[in-house]
């Protein structure tokens, strides 16, 4: 079996083709999607303003390692397909970031090495 491991990907898109319907339901949540749901989740959070114009979804993905980033993006992009697919509402292109939490560096700023008095 091949290791796990946890990727946070962010899904980047534009709406398109809303329907009436659709955009008063998104304007009517829209304060439910600002910078404050910007939170990493297997749900996914959905953030958007009310422009309307671009979105994006922030997803925590757990998938083999030896099928990467990339397959992490893919999985995160299927999902934010259905959500969107499931509320009626048009978009472009998808585009996602994915990032691996394992294997990510963590510098820590003003720590000294062992030596150091």
């Amino acid at each position: 079996m091949s290791a796990q491991h946890t990727y946070r990907v962010i899904v980047r898109g534009t709406w398109d083709g809303l329907t009436d319907g659709a955009r008063a339901r998104l304007l009517a949540e829209v304060d439910e999607h600002g910078l404050s749901a910007m939170q990493f989740t297997e749900e996914g959070s959905l953030a958007y303003d009310r422009l309307l114009k671009h979105f994006s979804f922030r997803y925590v993905v757990v998938s083999a390692a030896a099928d990467g980033e990339e397959m992490a993006g893919a999985i995160a992009e299927d999902r934010a397909e259905t959500f969107l697919r499931e509320r009626g509402c048009g978009h472009g292109e998808l585009r996602s970031t994915v990032t691996d939490m394992d294997t990510m560096k963590i510098n820590y700023k003003g720590r000294r090495g062992s030596g150091a008095a």
